[in-house]
């Protein structure tokens, strides 16, 4: 670490930050966090802020997004106390407030500016104007496409594309014997997996979960041209093996230059362009997310990953100071220093869009801005629908819900099903779990 980070970190933000949490005595934190690669790299880059909290050591728990989901909702539903901090989702938020299962981001340092996060990340994250959770990084989804491919192929893809679009490019752009394949979508079932992709996906042809009575959609017709045009285009024109593909898995093949188009999450970019890991970081370009010829609905979602504290935590100071520091300004200037400020957490502040560095460094960010800000999580669907999300349905049997239908649709992807079996299993599976959740409330 440079005398430059010790300065920059230890005489602003963490001496406010960490002053209180270096008094008490020595606490352990255990941070359950995804395997992502922000959080890895949050991960490495850790030494200032114990540094400057020499009684705070901070030990991981890294594990991947389903797994990650399954044991941190297991342990605050029964107040197991496991860990300290949580990284969770947009998702969650809300609904494990509203619970008493997470502690309010109170008192945080003057210096953290909670004014600067982006409105509807921050909206997003509280519950009747109060914080409970820290963004540390935020999306919406876009196109990423190899500029190159595209050009070879002949093909045009405009900033605000439609299906008709991705899908001509796509099978131009698949080459099979070179092993480059025309489009990447996740795969891997999980609400977060390939029915985060899924939904917006449905969105965008006009398609919607529940009517407004919460009866499912899944027998509608906007849903049968949804999976038929998802399973279609992966099968053509898509990788083998795609039922087990998830973002990771996706970031993998497109960073080696075997993706024409992969449309994910806009925090892709980053890695996408960084030219120490992949290979086609001067052939990338950017689109919105598309949207079904006819349908004014682009499959924007809102995301973010974020620290929080659960109320169940006995080190709640300390975990305040951690969360605090991670989600700062000064983190994100010490990784611009680091790494560049194309390697910054996006999404999150309105500084960061703000800044000439950030805009020259990251080619992406005006697009990343316009998808976030273009997000209607109110009104996901043309239609009329009873619920609130974007990329997922903002009710607490979602999870188990949309996990079944997420593995019933990974199963007709890998040819163990037709489209139409597979909608009509997740209309079965949906219905019958909603009627014993007992809606409509």
């Amino acid at each position: 670490m440079t005398t430059t980070f010790r300065a920059l970190l230890g005489a602003t933000a963490l001496c406010a930050i960490g002053g209180a949490a270096a008094a008490q005595d020595p606490v352990t934190l255990t941070i359950a966090t995804v395997n992502n690669g922000d959080m890895i790299r949050m991960q490495q880059m850790t030494a200032p802020f114990t540094e400057a909290n020499p009684d705070i050591r901070l030990d991981w728990v890294t594990l991947e997004e389903n797994i990650l989901r399954e044991r941190v909702t297991t342990d605050i539903a029964t107040g197991g106390g496991q860990y300290d901090v949580l990284t969770i989702g947009t998702y969650e938020v809300p609904i494990w407030a509203a619970q008493g299962w997470l502690a309010p981001l109170e008192d945080l340092p003057d210096d953290y500016d909670v004014d600067d996060l982006i409105p509807a990340v921050r909206e997003a994250l509280s519950v009747d104007d109060t914080l409970f959770a820290a963004p540390f990084y935020a999306e919406s989804a876009m196109v990423m496409y190899r500029t190159d491919l595209a050009e070879a192929a002949g093909v045009t893809i405009p900033d605000n594309p439609t299906w008709t679009d991705i899908r001509t490019a796509a099978e131009a752009m698949t080459d099979r014997d070179a092993e480059v394949y025309g489009i990447c979508l996740r795969g891997k079932p999980g609400w977060g997996e390939n029915m985060a992709f899924l939904t917006a996906m449905a969105n965008s042809y006009g398609a919607r979960w529940f009517d407004t009575e919460w009866a499912p959609q899944f027998d509608s017709p906007e849903w049968q041209a949804t999976l038929t045009d998802y399973l279609e285009m992966m099968t053509n024109y898509g990788p083998p093996g795609a039922s087990s593909n998830g973002f990771n898995e996706n970031l993998s093949l497109f960073q080696q230059g075997r993706c024409g188009i992969w449309i994910d999450a806009t925090v892709a970019a980053s890695f996408v362009t960084d030219p120490t890991d992949s290979t086609v970081a001067d052939s990338v370009g950017f689109a919105q997310f598309p949207n079904k010829d006819g349908v004014d609905n682009h499959g924007n979602w809102l995301w973010a990953w974020n620290l929080a504290i659960p109320a169940s935590s006995q080190k709640q100071d300390a975990a305040r100071s951690f969360v605090a520091w991670a989600t700062s300004k000064g983190y994100t200037d010490m990784i611009a220093e680091a790494q560049g400020w194309r390697a910054a957490p996006p999404g999150t502040r309105t500084s960061l869009y703000e800044n000439p560095e950030y805009q020259e460094a990251a080619p992406f960010a005006a697009m990343t801005l316009e998808a976030i800000n273009s997000a209607n999580t109110q009104q996901s669907s043309v239609q009329e629908v009873p619920y609130t999300g974007g990329q997922f349905v903002a009710i607490p049997e979602f999870q188990g819900i949309g996990t079944q239908v997420g593995q019933t649709f990974s199963a007709a992807l890998a040819g163990q099903m037709s489209a139409d079996d597979a909608l009509a299993a997740a209309q079965s599976s949906t219905a019958r779990e909603m009627a014993r959740a007992g809606y409509p409330k």
